[in-house]
């Protein structure tokens, strides 16, 4: 076999020509490789269920402006301050308002949601930190069961079953704790239940789920090396929790919450059965009753055959709308804060 001539020394095909008998294939630039087609297919699937759910989001927003318009046209009074009685009867001048309904809305679900907070904190403590596993587990469960009982359950429970079990309390408040505005004397009977304190209790338990689940999922989270080198330096087991879980898992804790209020806000049923409708002006008493903005329109739906006085009641829902939509979205920021400490 004769070598190779000196001048092919750097072709490729000079090389292998003697060793295999074969020409070496030109070498490809470096460069992004193809995609395949399952992984193309499936980019654009992923991209088209995040826009078709921004799609969604839009089309509800614009048509609960779009059948509200015409009704606001025809109202007579401030849609944002006005809290009198709400008269659609006559669709050529009616007045309505949400400011009752927005101040309801929120002191009954804040109320709900600081009884919540420290008990769905101390769950989720026990079950991620103290608990043993053997018993962390149904008690997890049992917790998350609370979220399967039906609004309307919770509702009549709330009225007939703790109402009379909270009466001696709220009496006693009423009586010792008048002077205070929270506890003055409100539009609705003390001794009866149907007031914002018993909602504000039944609608703490009806959240506690989704703010303990959320909070446990974050502790349960927490690098298990920080907890050793706690341990290892002598902290207690209270210690650890306080300089290295809470830490960690805050920001979760607080997205829980904000998940838990925008669930509140929109609560229907049991508030519609616990607190029962009254012409009455809140006033900022735990033992006050009144219509949410869900309740006063799952209240009023047989007005719906109308579409000025079925548009008075989407108006409300859609500042309901964008006030859940508000809360979801710091929930959501928070969950951003805490991915990019």
């Amino acid at each position: 076999m004769t070598a190779p001539d000196p001048a092919d020394a750097g072709s490729a095909d000079a090389i292998a020509g003697p060793s295999l008998g074969l020409p070496l294939s030109p070498l490809k630039p470096w460069g992004k490789a193809k995609p395949r087609p399952g992984d193309r297919v499936f980019r654009a699937l992923a991209k088209g269920s995040g826009g078709l759910i921004v799609v969604l989001i839009a089309a509800i927003g614009g048509f609960l402006a779009w059948r509200a318009i015409p009704a606001l046209a025809r109202d007579k009074e401030n849609f944002f301050t006005y809290g009198g009685n709400w008269v659609t009867t006559d669709t050529s001048a009616m007045h309505f308002g949400i400011r009752d309904l927005l101040q309801v809305t929120v002191f009954v679900s804040v109320f709900a949601l600081i009884l919540a907070m420290p008990i769905a904190l101390g769950i989720a403590i026990f079950l991620t930190q103290y608990a043993p596993r053997v018993l962390a587990g149904p008690l997890s469960y049992t917790v998350d069961l609370l979220a399967a009982v039906p609004s309307i359950i919770y509702g009549v429970w709330g009225l007939y079953v703790l109402a009379p079990e909270l009466r001696p309390i709220a009496t006693w408040l009423n009586a010792n704790l008048g002077w205070c505005f929270l506890f003055a004397t409100g539009n609705a009977s003390v001794a009866g239940g149907g007031t914002i304190f018993t909602a504000g209790i039944v609608l703490a338990v009806m959240i506690l789920p989704i703010i303990s689940a959320v909070t446990r999922e974050v502790f349960a989270q927490t690098p298990r090396s920080h907890i050793e080198a706690a341990l290892a330096l002598g902290a207690t087991r209270w210690e650890v929790v306080k300089t290295t879980v809470l830490p960690f898992g805050l920001s979760g804790y607080i997205s829980g919450a904000m998940l838990g209020l925008g669930r509140a806000l929109g609560e229907t049923i049991a508030l519609l059965i616990i607190l029962r409708g009254t012409q009455q002006a809140f006033g900022w008493s735990l033992f006050d009753g009144g219509y949410t903005f869900a309740s006063k329109i799952a209240a009023t739906a047989s007005e719906f055959n109308d579409q000025f006085k079925a548009g008075a009641y989407i108006a409300a829902g859609l500042v309901l709308f964008l006030l859940t939509f508000v809360v979801n979205a710091l929930a959501r920021a928070a969950v951003a804060g805490k991915g990019t400490r």
